[in-house]
């Protein structure tokens, strides 16, 4: 696996994680009775971001390393998820 893919196969692994992990332990500012003037009651009103990206990082880098080792160890290529054929034999340039 090239270093780029390497990288982009990271940053969508992360933004998964991310997206998975925003909505965990959110309360309201309703729900906590503290709304801000000028926000809506659903705002949150402590998202804990520093926390959820530390906790994405972690959780990012578990799910990667084995799955770039699996990708870089050759066990699984491109010709592999080829359900439809569309590819081909499976022979590049």
């Amino acid at each position: 696996m090239a270093v780029i893919s390497a990288i982009v196969l990271f940053a969508v692994i992360w933004f998964i994680c991310l997206f998975v992990a925003l909505p965990i332990k959110i309360r309201s500012q309703y729900e906590s009775g503290k709304v801000v003037p000028g926000t809506p009651p659903s705002a949150p009103s402590d998202p804990m971001l520093k926390a959820k990206l530390k906790w994405t990082t972690v959780a990012a880098v578990v799910i990667w390393l084995p799955l770039a080792a699996l990708i870089s160890s050759g066990m699984v290529s491109v010709s592999d998820i080829d359900v439809f054929g569309r590819w081909g034999d499976g022979q590049y340039g």
